[in-house]
């Protein structure tokens, strides 16, 4: 029985080298360079307001760790929009219950030829308790605020390094 489970487990992995399976961010023959040193090349644009700040500084700790690239290959463009929905209406027209939404568009553009490379957008929400303290609902909404924005942010850098990986954009 235990030779039947290691036959199966050797068929399973030999599948995955048929069917195209490369990983994201290992080396390879047929990629020169990781997704991690693609995404080392995306010049973030500043963003707008607050949550804008908040949300780049997300990104640069994603995309770019190690600090922003001397010569970018590419520039991120992004808008932020935040909306705050109030549930769960009270007799006395007091809401108990609030959806956080962030909403973000972002384009990937060639710095040479300015032309976009990528587009996307991301819709995320998230709810929160609105309490008789105002310390607590303030603080439940920057919590909620904060886990959304690194949830987006983790979503736009796998899908920047899956389009940069496919397209092999940034050997040239």
């Amino acid at each position: 029985m235990l030779s039947f489970r290691k036959a199966v487990l050797v068929i399973a992995l030999l599948s995955l080298t048929a069917c195209g399976f490369r990983p994201l961010h290992g080396h390879t023959q047929e990629v020169s360079s990781t997704a991690t040193d693609q995404l080392a090349l995306i010049k973030i644009e500043q963003i707008p307001d607050r949550i804008g700040q908040e949300f780049r500084n997300a990104l640069l700790d994603r995309l770019t760790p190690k600090g922003q690239p001397s010569k970018p290959r590419y520039f991120l463009r992004v808008s932020v929009t935040e909306t705050i929905q109030e549930l769960g209406i009270r007799k006395d027209e007091t809401a108990t219950r609030a959806n956080f939404r962030l909403h973000v568009e972002y384009a990937l553009y060639d710095s040479i030829t300015r032309e976009a490379v990528f587009k996307s957008k991301k819709k995320t929400i998230g709810s929160y308790n609105i309490v008789t303290s105002d310390f607590a609902t303030l603080t439940a909404e920057k919590d909620i605020r904060k886990r959304l924005i690194l949830k987006v942010s983790d979503n736009i850098k796998t899908s920047l390094a899956i389009h940069l990986s496919r397209h092999n954009l940034a050997v040239r």
